[in-house]
């Protein structure tokens, strides 16, 4: 691996929850496309993004400033699921099982800032 930020188990699990998420919304309504699509999309994306970016940064401080990005881009995604829930562009067992990602990407970001300050 050449770059830190690719070993690291919570990079790789966000990259997958993205994957999963681009995965999900391929079923979403077409009128949707530039709607909760795209923002549900781009929210997902960017946890794995800001974790990159930080890594490539020189300070722990300036890594922590993007994580908690990262942890704003979860609890975006979160929120968009719910709405996705709302609109039945997904079903409860579906909004469950990403319920449940996010909840764990939450836990490991958090951890890994919380391990930052130390």
């Amino acid at each position: 691996m050449a770059f830190k930020f690719e070993s690291l188990k919570i990079w790789k699990e966000s990259v997958k929850f993205a994957s999963d998420i681009y995965s999900l919304t391929k079923k979403f309504p077409k009128n949707e496309e530039f709607g909760l699509i795209s923002q549900l999309n781009r929210a997902s994306v960017s946890i794995s993004l800001n974790i990159a970016e930080g890594e490539g940064r020189k300070s722990n401080a300036d890594l922590s400033r993007f994580i908690h990005i990262s942890i704003g881009s979860l609890y975006e995604a979160v929120t968009i699921l719910y709405i996705c829930l709302e609109q039945k562009y997904i079903n409860k067992t579906e909004f469950d099982t990403f319920y449940q990602r996010c909840e764990e990407l939450s836990k490991m970001l958090h951890g890994y800032k919380n391990y930052l300050k130390n």
